[in-house]
């Protein structure tokens, strides 16, 4: 009887009016920067969310549709409690060990220094709170990313744990936010993701380190053969030299030598790739990191050669230039003579800078494609066809704008000052190799076998070599 009645009830509602089950809140400790713009970001995404304070009515301002009330409270009425303290801070949640028991703790802090404690922050946070389930995870975003919502360079996060269920949790809520989520396993893992956000510029490292030693070596090769080797030989004091022309000497250099390094890693592996006769074999570790810094090297040659453009163009306001010109311009007056037009001379001079000024140009494009929100909008044939045909031709301009610059200069022997070469000479040894090397391989020989490796095909095939023995 009590079954029919039971069924009856049920037969009388109106479709569709069953009370859905009310979604349980996501619980913030902390109310500061990253805090606001997180929980502002779950509202966002259709979550509820509860912050926990120790000043509950005096706590600032917080996103509109959130609660706040004491830790305890906050603690009691989610489970997923996110921790957007310091470690510092952490002692009080000792006495909150009841309330999140069995809870899931997101841990997000960093420190300002490695090494500053002797276990990570997360594991800490679990040996303070053992009953709870900790995780660590969005530690790698900033309050700034939460409110504009995440870029291509910050979309990915981290999170590692000990705790399968608790991983999930997060990693559906990170994803619910819009973020691509990795997981790095369990909890030990906590210290390499708490010192990644302190990194600075890792990618950036082997390519700054390069340009520094390339301008180093550079510099002082320049004053000592023009500044110094002026003074030792003439008795000439040019050392004003060294702020502007001397400088406008190695910024070029550094920018086509940092170019030819771009492409140099993909030749090389070509001619393995050819030598070993099969595409997987791995390359060497050298190569491989080489290869990852290509974008890096480019941006850096970019950088270098805008140097070089202006400091070219404030060249007719030296002091020095304008003083020359003076006095040159005098001296024929005096002398009742006119210098006599030279074609030959016109035809290198505009030469030399269409070569640089289509360079620049096709630099410039390669540096704007680079950037994530142009790349993402090209196919990868353009992509690839910006970057490596588009690229080569940017190095053969600016290679050939260098030769322009020499001329034939490296006929005279004052051009070899204390018999050393010019610098202009030593930053052509790069560049021509790498454009000699990839003309090899523009061979059709060449290029046919390399592409039919890169499509699959090995030297020791033995289907290929049954197929050949079947065709004799």
């Amino acid at each position: 009887m009590s079954k029919e009645v039971k069924s009856e009830s049920v037969s009388l509602c109106p479709l569709g009016t069953a009370a859905a089950p009310e979604q349980e809140p996501l619980c913030i400790f902390g109310t500061g920067d990253f805090g606001r713009s997180l929980g502002q970001r779950l509202l966002q995404s259709g979550y509820k969310v509860v912050y926990g304070s120790r000043r509950p009515h005096s706590c600032g301002p917080l996103p509109q549709g959130a609660q706040v009330m004491s830790h305890a409270a906050a603690a009691q009425s989610a489970s997923v409690v996110i921790l957007c303290i310091h470690r510092e801070h952490y002692d009080f949640l000792e006495t909150l060990a009841p309330q999140l028991k069995g809870k899931v703790l997101v841990d997000v802090s960093n420190n300002l220094k490695k090494n500053v404690y002797p276990e990570a922050n997360a594991e800490y946070l679990h040996k303070l709170i053992p009953g709870a389930h900790v995780v660590k995870a969005l530690n790698t975003l900033s309050a700034w990313v939460l409110q504009n919502g995440p870029s291509d360079a910050s979309r990915q996060v981290y999170l590692c744990g000990n705790n399968v269920v608790a991983k999930q949790t997060v990693a559906e809520m990170a994803t619910k936010l819009g973020f691509t989520v990795l997981d790095r396993g369990s909890l030990t893992a906590a210290r390499e993701l708490e010192d990644f956000p302190l990194q600075l510029f890792p990618e950036w490292r082997l390519p700054l380190r390069l340009a520094i030693s390339l301008s180093a070596f550079f510099f002082i090769y320049v004053v000592i053969t023009d500044v110094v080797y002026a003074y030792v030989k003439n008795g000439k004091d040019i050392s004003f030299r060294i702020m502007v022309s001397l400088a406008n000497k190695v910024f070029p250099i550094v920018s086509l030598i940092m170019l030819s390094l771009c492409y140099l890693p993909g030749v090389i592996a070509a001619f393995l790739q050819l030598y070993r006769g099969t595409k997987y074999r791995r390359f060497p570790d050298w190569l491989d990191r080489w290869m990852l810094c290509r974008k890096q090297l480019g941006l850096i040659a970019l950088g270098f050669a805008s140097l070089h453009v202006l400091y070219t163009l404030i060249i007719p306001i030296r002091y020095y230039v304008r003083f020359r010109l003076a006095a040159n311009t005098i001296s024929q007056i005096k002398e009742n003579r006119t210098s006599e037009f030279d074609t030959d001379v016109a035809w290198r001079s505009d030469s030399y800078l269409s070569m640089g000024i289509l360079g620049f140009g096709f630099y410039v494009v390669l540096g704007i494609t680079s950037l994530p929100s142009v790349s993402n909008a090209l196919s990868w044939r353009e992509f690839s066809f910006i970057q490596s045909k588009l690229g080569y031709v940017t190095l053969f301009f600016c290679t050939f704008h260098t030769y322009l610059y020499g001329w034939n200069r490296f006929l005279f022997p004052s051009s070899y000052k204390w018999y050393t070469p010019s610098a202009y000479m030593l930053c052509l040894v790069v560049p021509s190799v790498v454009i000699v090397l990839k003309l090899l391989l523009l061979l059709p020989c060449v290029d046919h076998r390399l592409v039919r490796i890169r499509q699959g095909w090995e030297r020791t095939d033995p289907e290929e070599d049954s197929n050949k023995s079947l065709l004799k």
